[in-house]
């Protein structure tokens, strides 16, 4: 059997924030049942046992929601005392988390860092920016959590990095969220572009990210990431290491960059089983973990014509100059759909002015990673 990664949702869309673009909220809402609750000890302990038996080498447990520390860290201190009970292989077990911070206290960072999971904080950059659009039940700003929650992970020796989500706003002030980023140490950055609920034509909210405004943070951000680098002060961006690795010959670790979907493993807290962070809908339900195995989930006829549905390449791609790079992008950036098929990125412009721009850098950077100089 192969590795094995699950990306797993104890507390289904459960949220102690109301981020005014989340993509998981507007999912969820689409679904017959909008909230599973939170997943069962029977639940958790059963999914161990069939990932553990399923992995080979390595089995990674990823945890997000909604907000998956809502379900408590005794569900995963639970979790590590069944991961050591049942893993009777050997396999080399990692565990992740991504939270928003607002939970995160003392006793949450110590036993994050004393058992090695891997910390996706969710941070749109300094309180301005971020506050804008993450805020709570109350209306209040979510900012100062993040923070909280990354001090506190600095003290411990908590693994994390930044999780920052590129809005239309946003996107305008990228020199500021860099600088904002790296005064503070954040060294691991990840930026996502924002996106409009499944369904519905792009651009459609005052928070969609255009083509317009996501060229122009794009291009700033390379270019102060590009200065750093050669003046020997790396800062890890997750795209753009990405794509200096594709340069050179190497397949992306990020499988949005890929150009077809491989299919993975999320699990809602009832056990429901999808293929993709972005599809946890009725329409792409897989089957359910207590009932199919792994190998059948896999070979599901869900989880095949997901697959096969993302390999249609528009025809404006096949020529392009950056086809290599870019790869057609997200499937998830290619809805709604014509005719069946995914249609041309909405985001085709940001990326061709972001290559035209950046690519020739990106050349040169992927021939030094080859010749080890970088």
């Amino acid at each position: 059997m192969p590795p094995l990664s699950l990306l797993i949702k104890p507390a289904s869309s459960l949220c102690n924030l109301r981020c005014e673009y989340c993509f998981y909220h507007a999912s969820a809402n689409q679904r017959q049942t909008a909230c599973y609750g939170m997943m069962t000890p029977e639940l958790t302990e059963q999914l161990v046992i069939k990932a553990l038996a399923y992995a080979d080498g390595v089995c990674t447990f990823a945890f997000q929601g909604g907000e998956p520390t809502l379900v408590g860290l005794d569900f995963y201190k639970a979790l590590v005392a069944l991961q050591k009970l049942h893993n009777k292989k050997g396999v080399r077990i990692h565990n992740a988390l991504q939270t928003n911070g607002v939970l995160i206290d003392e006793a949450w960072a110590a036993f994050l860092a004393e058992n090695r999971f891997l910390v996706g904080l969710s941070m749109d950059g300094p309180k301005e920016v971020h506050d804008a659009l993450r805020k709570d039940g109350g209306g209040e700003g979510s900012h100062a959590a993040a923070m909280r929650a990354a001090r506190l992970f600095d003290r411990y020796g908590a693994e994390y990095n930044i999780l920052t989500v590129v809005s239309r706003a946003s996107a305008r002030h990228a020199a500021k969220v860099y600088g904002f980023f790296k005064k503070n140490g954040f060294r691991y950055q990840q930026y996502i572009p924002c996106l409009d609920p499944l369904g519905e034509a792009p651009f459609g909210y005052a928070h969609s990210l255009t083509p317009e405004r996501y060229a122009q943070f794009l291009k700033t951000t390379f270019d102060l990431w590009y200065r750093d680098l050669m003046a020997n002060d790396y800062v890890s961006i997750r795209g753009f290491d990405n794509y200096v690795r594709m340069a050179a010959g190497h397949p992306p670790e990020s499988c949005g960059m890929a150009g077809v979907c491989a299919g993975y493993f999320v699990i809602e807290s009832d056990g429901g089983v999808y293929p993709c962070d972005f599809y946890v809908l009725d329409e792409w339900r897989m089957g359910n973990v207590q009932d199919c195995s792994f190998d059948e989930l896999a070979r599901s006829d869900a989880a095949k014509r997901f697959v096969e549905t993302s390999r249609h390449v528009d025809e404006a791609c096949r020529g392009c100059r950056w086809f290599s790079l870019c790869r057609g992008g997200c499937r998830r950036n290619r809805e709604p759909f014509a005719d069946g098929r995914p249609v041309l990125n909405s985001l085709c412009p940001a990326y061709r002015a972001f290559f035209d721009h950046a690519g020739e850098r990106i050349v040169s950077l992927a021939d030094r990673l080859k010749n080890g100089t970088i």
